[in-house]
C-alpha cells in the first residue's frame, strides 16, 4: 500500500496532537534566545566538578602536585561558564516564559550563583571526604580508599546529591532536581536534593535506595541496598491535592544502620544507634540504642 493512503491519518493525528487541550499542562513555551537547561552540559559540570573534588580520579588522571593548581583553575573556569549557563537556563525555566524573564539581571544572577557554588567546593570536598572514610571503613571488601572513589556507586550519588543539595539551599530551580536523577539513572540510588544529609554517610551496595525530600539524616548512618525513606500519606488540600513541602519523611539520628529491603515510612524518628533489620517495615518511632528485626514466627520485636 502506497504511504500516500496513510496521509490522512498523519494529518489528523497532527490536527489532535496541537489542539491545546491536548498539551494543556505539557507545554514549555520556550522564547526565542532563552537557554534551555542541557543534560549534555549537565553531565560535563558534573565531571568536572568530580575531576575539582577527587583530582587524579575523575578528569585528566595524568595530574600530579606540580601541575595540580594549573588542571583545578582551567577546570574551575570552565565550570564556573557551564554552570552560570546551566544556572540561567533554570531561572529562564522557572519563569514560565513570562517576558522580559531572561535579561541581564538574571544572568548576573545566575554568575552569582555559580561562583557561591564554586566558593563551596573546598567545604564539598571535606565532606565527601568523610563519606569515603566511611565507605572504607564500613566494608571490609574495600582495599583502598581509592577502590571507593573509584568504583563504589554510592560515592557517585553522594556526590551528587551533595552538589545538588547545595546548589538547591541558593534558590537554583529544576538543576539540582536533574543532577541527582542524574546519579540515580547511573547508580539506581535516588536521593532528592532537598534531603538534610549528616557527614560519614554511607550506602552499601546502593541498588534500589530511595531517600525522600525531607529526610534528615544524622552523621555516621550506613544504609543497605533496597531501602526506603518515604512517606506514609500524603496530606491534602481543600482541593483533594497533596499538600507540598511539609515534613513527610523519616529522621535518622545519628549512627543509625539500616539493612536491605527496609522501609521507613512517614515523619517517624529512628534514635541514636538503633539498627533497622532488613525485610522491614517501620511506620513508628524507634528509641536510641535499639534493634528492630523481623523474627520468623510472631513479627516484629525489637
Amino acid at each position: 500500500m502506497s504511504p500516500l493512503n496513510f496521509t490522512h491519518i498523519l494529518t489528523q493525528t497532527v490536527d489532535k496532537l496541537t489542539e491545546s487541550e491536548s498539551y494543556k499542562g505539557l507545554f514549555h513555551l520556550h522564547k526565542d534566545g532563552d537557554p534551555l537547561p542541557s543534560g549534555r552540559a549537565l553531565r560535563d559540570i558534573v565531571e568536572l566538578a568530580r575531576a575539582i573534588l577527587f583530582p587524579g580520579y575523575f578528569g585528566n588522571s595524568t595530574v600530579n602536585i606540580r601541575t595540580l593548581p594549573y588542571h583545578i583553575g582551567v577546570d574551575v573556569e570552565h565550570l564556573f561558564e557551564l554552570l552560570t549557563e546551566q544556572i540561567m537556563a533554570g531561572l529562564c525555566f522557572a519563569t514560565d516564559g513570562s517576558d522580559n524573564s531572561c535579561n541581564a539581571p538574571l544572568r548576573e544572577e545566575a554568575a552569582r550563583q555559580a561562583a557561591d557554588f564554586i566558593g563551596k567546593l573546598p567545604g564539598l570536598r571535606r565532606q565527601l571526604a568523610t563519606d569515603v572514610t566511611a565507605a572504607y571503613n564500613g566494608d571490609p571488601a574495600a582495599k583502598s580508599t581509592g577502590e571507593v572513589i573509584s568504583c563504589y556507586p554510592a560515592i557517585r550519588a553522594i556526590s551528587n546529591y551533595r552538589m545538588a543539595h547545595e546548589l538547591l539551599k541558593q534558590g537554583v530551580p529544576l538543576i539540582p532536581r536533574i543532577i541527582t536523577e542524574m546519579a540515580h539513572s547511573e547508580t539506581g540510588i535516588d536521593i532528592h536534593p532537598g534531603a538534610q544529609i549528616g557527614d560519614c554517610f554511607t550506602i552499601d551496595h546502593g541498588t534500589g535506595v530511595v531517600i525522600g525530600e525531607t529526610c534528615v539524616i544524622g552523621r555516621n548512618v550506613k544504609l543497605y541496598q533496597g531501602v526506603t525513606l518515604g512517606a506514609r500519606s500524603f496530606p491534602l488540600d481543600a482541593d483533594g491535592k497533596p499538600i507540598k513541602g511539609i515534613p513527610r519523611h523519616p529522621i535518622l539520628e545519628d549512627d543509625v544502620i539500616v539493612y536491605s529491603n527496609a522501609t521507613i515510612l512517614g515523619r517517624i524518628t529512628i534514635g541514636k544507634g538503633a539498627t533497622v533489620g532488613g525485610n522491614i517495615w517501620v511506620t513508628h518511632d524507634v528509641p536510641p540504642g535499639a534493634r528492630i528485626v523481623q523474627q520468623k514466627s510472631d513479627g516484629l520485636a525489637s
